[in-house]
């Protein structure tokens, strides 16, 4: 299956700015970038980049700055499946995404934390993506009203992404190799505390 990684390489993640510079989240978001990649083809997909500026991995690249929902929609609307997998989903496994891909329905989608989507998989010729305010509501009704059959698709692993400091707890506890050990490896840590957990950042 055509996998699409949307990708902001021109600024990314900008809500981790109190927490790292502008290098080190460009940085760490190739980490993540990465990890999605490897685990979409671990699962059998065939990744490709959909960048709003180039960037250097190991599978194709298209580079399209417009917005989201404009890029993405150019991508779907043919007679073969295709997935659409954010980058920043740290914790995304092989095995998750392969369940994903095979999971039955005209529109699968697995939701985000806080309305977003952020993996689809759509296999009806009329069905579009809009990426604005609450994603995954808006595309049960995209659904509806081209005649699709929609099904959610519920995993934890697809539902973080890593956009806020306190989204890295998840990643030092349930992420992948390479976003795992960037943070380990720039002093980003577990702080345990007596509440909630948190991240602490020991600069070196």
């Amino acid at each position: 299956m055509r996998v699409v990684v949307p990708f902001g390489g021109r600024s990314p993640k900008t809500r981790l700015a109190p927490f790292l510079d502008a290098d080190e989240r460009r940085d760490f978001s190739l980490a993540m970038l990465r990890d999605v990649l490897t685990a979409i083809e671990r699962a059998g997909g065939d990744p490709v980049v959909l960048a709003d500026a180039p960037v250097d991995v190991e599978v194709p690249v298209t580079v399209d700055d417009r917005p989201l929902t404009d890029a993405v929609n150019d991508e779907l609307g043919g007679d073969e499946p295709v997935a659409v997998v954010m980058a920043d989903l740290a914790l995304a496994t092989p095995e998750t995404l392969e369940r994903l891909f095979e999971t039955a329905g005209d529109v699968v989608a697995a939701p985000g934390l806080g309305g977003g989507t952020n993996a689809l998989v759509v296999r009806h010729p009329d069905f579009s993506v809009d990426y604005h305010g609450a994603s995954i509501a808006d595309h049960r009704t995209i659904a509806d009203d081209t005649g699709a059959s929609f099904v959610e698709f519920d995993s934890m692993r697809l539902a973080v992404d890593i956009d806020e400091p306190s989204d890295l707890v998840e990643v030092l506890l349930h992420g992948q190799e390479r976003s795992r050990e960037w943070l380990a490896e720039n002093g980003v840590r577990l702080d345990r505390g007596d509440g909630r957990v948190g991240v602490v950042r020991e600069r070196r």
